[in-house]
């Protein structure tokens, strides 16, 4: 059985608790990705046995969830220890000590909105929220940035999965070509905060 035959599967028996439970893994388990789930999940409304709004309702209750329990991980757990689980099991979860260093020099050094982005971009996902919770980002500023990422990332591959799924290969390459334009955006914005703060501290010197 293929992975989208499983996420299917888990669908067809809990329905939206299915679709919650498996994006909840997308956010704690990278390999199963929210771009084979709500695509799976559109299509699955688009058969009558769901609703879209429903669909995108669990989908993101699950992400949301995944993300405020990462977050407050991040924010209990001592530093030390975290970057020791990390190092001993990481390796099931695909996430090593160097991702989850990145993850946090990059939260550190561009702010608070790169949340919103990253709740677009695959794997970043799973390894914002920690970064956020150990900066002590605050809560309602954490969740506003993630429910806004999260809503339009699962509401878009919702309807991409309603709308295209009798063509596989045209809603695969609608999807990677979004990635990347959110990517992209995601890279300006932080190239365009950087100018910024170079330009103050030049104005600042002079």
């Amino acid at each position: 059985m293929g992975l989208e035959d499983w996420v299917l599967s888990i669908m067809e028996k809990l329905g939206y608790l299915g679709i919650a439970f498996l994006m909840f893994l997308d956010n704690i388990f990278p390999p199963i990705p929210s771009e084979v789930i709500m695509p799976s999940a559109g299509y699955t409304a688009s058969k009558g046995d769901l609703t879209l709004i429903g669909v995108i309702i669990a989908g993101s209750a699950g992400s949301l969830f995944a993300a405020m329990l990462l977050y407050w991980i991040g924010r209990k757990i001592p530093q030390h220890y975290l970057f020791r689980f990390v190092e001993r099991y990481g390796k099931y979860l695909r996430i090593s000590t160097t991702d989850l260093e990145k993850s946090l020099s990059w939260f550190e050094k561009h702010g608070h909105r790169v949340v919103f982005f990253g709740r677009m971009i695959p794997a970043v996902r799973s390894l914002i929220s920690i970064p956020a919770g150990m900066s002590r980002m605050p809560f309602h500023k954490f969740m506003s940035y993630s429910a806004a990422g999260t809503v339009i990332w699962t509401s878009f591959l919702a309807y991409m999965g309603y709308y295209f799924s009798e063509n596989q290969a045209l809603m695969t390459a609608v999807t990677q070509r979004i990635g990347y334009i959110v990517l992209s955006a995601a890279i300006l914005y932080l190239l365009w905060r950087g100018v910024k703060k170079f330009n103050a501290s030049k104005d600042k010197f002079n």
